[in-house]
Parts: structure tokens; C-alpha cells; sequence
């Protein structure tokens, strides 16, 4: 059978399970639509929320970006883990107990004013948006590669794939196809990297197998890995970085961020009692732990394999980096894997000092003049870093079982990610802005309705952006990341933790965090992200103190925070009943079911 038989045998069945599971969840209340009617079990609930985590970025490209960068960008494994402590511990509980359906519902009771609700809205939308874009982006990269379709094609198939199950099974069918998706997302992430671990290391455990040996050389996994990119004038993989400033920025937006992502948040209204909501947290952390304990390894392994893919001298032994680096592969010798990735162009070559070998390195300055001892004239081989993950398994050499069973998985981690995003838009559309304050008195049917053609177009628009994204898909999220922690991750904290904020503080925090933060990622980013619209070239010597694009959320929190609680002490104080609500709410002994207000 040929590989690409394999790839649509197990990409089509896992696609088969999801339409199934949305025809057996079908709904028919706007509760079980927003929440999947309040009686979700904690383990099925941490088991989607596992998978509504765990994207496109998390799945394709966090690895891509951690083997590119090494220790410096291991700030979105702990963004990401410790923003997920910060949701289950400081919002998770006090917001079931709430019990509402919606986010952006939540600030307008609690702040007692519509006009919150509605930029509630409008940051989630925007953040929600931003986020959806990478992980159509990553389904895009995927399907070109497994499939063998065009990106453009693979979007339009995921967009049908996740039409079908979100918008006929809403949050019902979106929970128990996650619970799928994240089997099947697990199972392709951590079965390859088995594999690549006892090739290079003896050991089956990726984790440990970072730490262990490498076979061929001898020497400790990441020495031998900082032995090669050196020689290939890169930084030492574990090298500490120069801009602490921005590292720390940045890990904190990704927390805080995280902590106010809408489509995790929700999740936790679909289980009856707020003690549920907490097991789903202990679950859910359980379930990303396995692949994020992963990562580092599968990223350490990658950048070493292609290396001495390109180099095989450097695989053993290295008395002189300059005799291992003299004989990179012949073209016409390259492995099958960069073939059939060339035919994606996520691979490119480009033979520079016609000797028809492929010379991979850092064109650096301060490499320059031992390119030039070599007879290099520029780097030859350029690598999307979001195809690390999907080709580990074609660069290892593993069965094509493996190779269709990781295509199945990243598919899986970008759709479920997708569904979660398309539904939290469409809640908000539908619930927030039509029912709560453009026509009040909608019926549920027709409620219902409009959820379900907010999720169509939303999915129509995320389909358009997913094809010209403002950069990688974990780069796409980050951004996403910094929007949610400017705009929502401090009205959520001020709304539960504080009763003196009123809505005027509320809604000038919230409209400056995110003004703030979004003109400064369009400086850099472009224009409503799009390209050539910049001010600014998006490099370090630019950017404000030294503070990347990815990281200014944590900025505009800061900037958030401030100004509510200034305005806040300009301006009344919330009414009494409004400051006994939030003493309710801080004590999350017990919860009503999810409310339709």
C-alpha cells in the first residue's frame, strides 16, 4: 500500500469518528449547544480540554520553534503550562460558580453594564480570530504534506470537516469528538517519538532519552547537539539568552494569556458542580503534561537528525568540526523525506556555489569568514520550522503507519483547537451580542439559529486567514496569547478578586489593554495582519525596550489593570448588591447549573 493510501485510510477514519460523533451529539437547546448541558463528566471534560490545549501550535509547531531556537524558546512550555495553573487555580472555579454560558456574559453581569459585555465581546472575537488563524494555518500544512493537496485545499477540507461537527453538534458534539481527537492526537505525538529516542539514545522514554546518550557518539544527547549547531555557527542549543527583559515578558503574556482564553475558560462551564470544574483542571493537566513532557525531546531530536542528515560526519565522533562539515550530502543524494517535502515548498534549496551539495548554516556575521574558509556563499537548505514534527517520523525513517498516524494527529490537534475557537465566536455572537443586546427577546430556536450561522461564518472568515497567516502557527497563537492577557485575563481577575472596580474602570481597562496591544503588534505585524502594511521591520534592534510583538501583552495587562483601577477610584463604587455578588463568587462552595440569561 502506498503512503499516501495510508494517510487517507487513517486520516479518513478519524474523520469518519467525527461526523459520526456530531450526528449521535446533534443538539437541540442553546444548553446543550454553549455547554453540552451542564453533565459533562471531569475526566471526559480534562480529556477535551486537553485537546481544545493542545493545537496546531502546541502539536506542529511549539517543537519546531523549541528545535529552532532551543532553550530560548522554551518560554512557550512554560507560558503555556503555567497559564494553565493560573486558569484551574485563580478562574476556573469562580467562574462556574457564576454559572453563566459565556465569557464576555460574565463581565456584563458582573460589571452591570452592557456596553462591558459588548467589548467583552469584541476582545474575544479579536483574540479568538487571531487565534483560529494558526490553527488553520497548521491544518493548511498538514494536509499539503499528507494529502497532497494544495494548503489552500486542505483548508477548504478542514473548514468542511469542522463545519460539519461544530455546527451540527455545537459544544456536545465539539467535547466528545475532542475526547477523540485528543486520543488520536496523543497517540501520533508520542509513538514517533518513541521510536527517534531509541534510534539516537537506546531510550524508549523521550523525556529521559533527552537526557541520555547519544548512540552513535557517545556523548550526552544535548552536548552532542551543541556540538553541531556550533559548528554550523548557531548559538549552543541550551545557551541562556541576552534579553531577559522580553524572555520574561514574554513567558508572562503566554501565562496570563492563557489564563483568559475563552474557548479553555467555557470548558469549564459544561460540568455540573464547581468541584468538577476543579478535577477537570487536575485531569486536563494530566492529559497535556504527556505531550508537553514530549516536546523538548522531539524538538532536540529533530534539529540533530536534520544536521547530520545534511552532515553525516557529524553524527559520530568529531575531532575537527571543519573535516565533519567538508562533506555535506550531494543533492542528488538527498532522502526521500526532503523530496517529498520540497514538493510542499516548506522546503527550499538553492545551490549558491554550484558544487551540487546542500550546505546547511547560520549566515551570521560572526560566521561569515569561516563560511568563507569552507567555500560555503550561503546557507542552501531553508526548513519551515512547522514541518519538524509532521516529518520526524519520514526523517527517522519509520513505518508508514507512523508517518498516516501522525498525519491523523496533527489534523486532529489543529481541528479540535479550531472547533473550540469557531464556538466561543459564535456564543459570543449569538448569546452576547444578539440575545444580550440586540434582540432580547429571541426564542431559543431561533437563538440556536444564530449560534449556528455565527459558526458558519466565522469558519468562512477563519478559512480565508488561515490562508495568509502573519507568520508560523505557534507565532500566530502567541499573539493571540498577548491579546487575551491585555484585554480579558484582567477583567476576569478584577471582576472575581475585586469589588471596588466598577464598569467604567472596566471598560477603559479592558479598551486601552487591548488598543494598546494591538497597535503595537500591527507596527510590527502589519495592519490587520496584513503584509506589507508594517511601520516597522519586525527585529530586535526595533521593537520598543527591546519588547517583541509576542510579548507586549503582558504590557498592555499592565497597562489594563491600571487604568480600571484608576478610573475605578475616580468614579461610584459598584452598587452593594454587585460587591455581595463578588464575595458570593469568591467562595466557590457550591454552583447553580449553567443559566440562559
Amino acid at each position: 500500500m502506498s503512503q499516501f493510501a495510508i494517510n487517507i485510510l487513517f486520516v479518513g477514519a478519524s474523520f469518519a469518528l467525527y461526523i459520526g460523533i456530531a450526528i449521535w451529539a446533534k443538539v437541540g437547546s442553546t444548553k446543550d449547544f454553549y455547554v453540552a448541558g451542564g453533565g459533562v463528566h471531569p475526566i471526559t471534560n480534562g480529556m477535551a480540554i486537553g485537546a481544545d490545549w493542545m493545537s496546531a501550535a502546541s502539536f506542529i509547531s511549539m517543537a519546531g520553534l523549541i528545535a529552532a531556537g532551543g532553550y530560548a524558546n522554551s518560554t512557550f512550555l512554560m507560558g503555556w503550562t503555567g497559564g494553565y495553573v493560573l486558569l484551574a487555580t485563580l478562574l476556573a472555579p469562580y467562574l462556574r460558580k457564576f454559572g453563566k454560558f459565556t465569557v464576555p456574559e460574565f463581565i456584563g453581569d458582573r460589571f452591570y453594564s452592557k456596553p462591558a459585555r459588548m467589548v467583552a465581546v469584541v476582545c474575544l472575537i479579536v483574540a479568538s480570530v487571531t487565534y483560529v488563524i494558526g490553527q488553520m494555518a497548521g491544518a493548511g500544512v498538514a494536509f499539503s504534506r499528507f494529502l497532497e493537496v494544495e494548503a489552500t485545499t486542505g483548508l477548504l477540507i478542514a473548514a468542511v470537516v469542522i463545519f460539519f461537527y461544530s455546527v451540527l453538534g455545537g459544544m456536545k458534539g465539539i467535547t466528545y469528538t475532542q475526547v477523540a481527537q485528543y486520543i488520536v492526537l496523543i497517540i501520533a505525538y508520542t509513538i514517533p517519538a518513541i521510536f527517534i529516542s531509541l534510534e539516537l539514545t537506546d531510550n524508549p522514554i523521550p523525556p529521559l532519552g533527552l537526557f541520555s546518550e547519544h548512540s552513535e557518539s557517545g556523548m550526552p544527547l544535548l552536548a552532542k547537539l551543541n556540538e553541531v549547531v556550533t559548528a554550523l555557527g548557531f548559538n549552543e542549543y541550551t545557551a541562556d539568552v541576552d534579553n531577559k527583559l522580553n524572555m520574561v515578558l514574554f513567558t508572562l503574556s503566554l501565562m496570563i494569556g492563557t489564563a483568559g482564553l475563552p474557548h479553555v475558560i467555557i470548558r469549564f462551564f459544561t460540568v455540573p458542580k464547581v468541584a468538577d470544574a476543579r478535577w477537570s483542571a487536575g485531569w486536563a493537566l494530566v492529559f497535556i503534561a504527556l505531550l508537553y513532557l514530549t516536546a523538548p525531546a522531539v524538538a532536540s531530536m529533530a534539529r540533530l537528525n536534520i544536521a547530520t542528515t545534511v552532515y553525516p560526519e557529524m553524527a559520530s565522533q568529531v575531532e575537527s568540526a571543519e573535516e565533519a562539515t567538508a562533506n555535506p550530502i550531494l543533492y542528488a543524494d538527498r532522502p526521500e523525506w526532503i523530496r517529498t517535502w520540497e514538493e510542499t515548498g516548506l522546503i527550499e534549496y538553492e545551490d549558491k556555489n554550484n558544487d551540487d551539495r546542500i550546505q546547511l548554516y547560520n549566515e551570521s556575521e560572526s560566521f561569515a569568514s569561516t563560511a568563507e574558509q569552507r567555500g560555503w556563499e550561503g546557507n542552501e537548505l531553508t526548513v519551515n520550522n512547522d514541518i519538524l514534527v509532521l516529518a520526524n517520523p519520514e526523517i527517522a525513517n519509520l513505518p508508514g503507519w507512523v508517518i498516516g498516524l501522525i498525519a491523523a494527529g496533527g489534523l486532529a490537534a489543529a481541528l479540535s483547537t479550531a472547533a473550540g475557537l469557531l464556538l466561543a465566536i459564535s456564543s459570543a455572537i449569538s448569546h452576547d451580542l444578539i440575545k444580550g443586546a440586540i434582540n432580547p427577546r429571541i426564542s431559543e430556536k431561533g437563538e440556536l439559529m444564530a449560534a449556528r450561522i455565527s459558526m458558519s461564518v466565522a469558519i468562512i472568515v477563519a478559512t480565508y486567514l488561515g490562508a495568509n497567516p502573519p507568520g508560523f502557527a505557534a507565532q500566530v497563537v502567541a499573539l493571540a496569547f498577548g491579546i487575551a492577557a491585555a484585554s480579558l485575563f484582567p477583567a476576569l481577575m478584577m471582576g472575581i478578586f475585586s469589588k471596588r472596580v466598577n464598569n467604567t474602570g472596566a471598560i477603559s481597562g479592558m479598551l486601552s489593554g487591548l488598543i494598546f496591544t494591538l497597535v503595537y503588534i500591527f507596527i510590527y505585524k502589519g495592519w490587520f495582519f496584513i503584509p506589507g502594511t508594517n511601520n516597522l521591520a519586525d527585529t530586535p534592534e526595533n521593537w520598543m525596550l527591546g519588547i517583541s510583538p509576542l510579548s507586549i501583552g503582558a504590557v498592555g495587562a499592565i497597562i489594563n489593570f491600571a487604568v480600571a483601577f484608576s478610573v475605578s477610584r475616580m468614579t461610584a463604587e459598584p452598587p452593594q448588591e454587585i460587591q455581595d455578588l463578588v464575595e458570593s463568587v469568591r467562595y466557590p462552595k457550591g454552583a447553580g447549573t449553567a443559566s440562559n440569561h
